[in-house]
């Protein structure tokens, strides 16, 4: 009887074994924040993207609201940062310094709850650039941006565009 005992156990232990395993993977996974695929990332920012594309022609407060959290931040230092009525003025600037301005998402990359896109700006000034004259040449330049997403929505930005290049590109030759 004992040793009987002793191998229905045995049979059940190494079942038994994976099945804790596994709930105790199953919870550690749990824990973690589930990346965002790259389809899901390019549904939340695609409303912002698009407020930049001619943004004097868009309802800019209305895109970024589809897009961003109220609380949402802007930021393009460390310190500097615009909440989503400063960022929606801001848009509208630049559509009316760049009335062609387009941004294309080129690549997005996701981890956890953040996406980071690498874009491409375009555009023809006319009106100065930061201080640069218009002189009807166009520009093309790259820009980083890093989200984090809360309750599927944009929540903050850190971005960085190479504006000293677009600079110089619509210089007078």
């Amino acid at each position: 009887m004992k040793s009987s005992m002793h191998a229905s156990l045995r049979s059940l232990f190494w079942p038994l074994t994976f099945a804790v395993l596994a709930g105790v993977t199953s919870l550690a996974v749990a824990r973690e924040p589930q990346s965002l695929s790259p389809e899901q990332a390019r549904k939340i920012v695609a409303p912002l993207y698009e407020a930049l594309n001619e943004p004097s022609k868009k309802d800019v407060p209305k895109l970024l609201s589809q897009a961003t959290n109220p609380d949402y931040r802007s930021c393009s230092t460390n310190q500097d940062c615009l909440d989503r009525t400063q960022l929606a003025g801001q848009f509208k600037v630049f559509g009316a310094i760049i009335p062609d301005l387009h941004w294309k998402v080129l690549d997005v990359w996701t981890s956890g709850d953040r996406i980071v896109v690498r874009g491409e700006a375009t555009g023809t000034p006319v009106k100065p650039l930061f201080g640069a004259p218009p002189t009807g040449r166009s520009f093309r330049t790259i820009s980083i941006d890093m989200f984090t997403v809360q309750n599927g929505k944009l929540s903050s930005a850190y971005h960085v565009e190479n504006w000293a290049a677009a600079i110089d590109q619509i210089k007078a030759p």
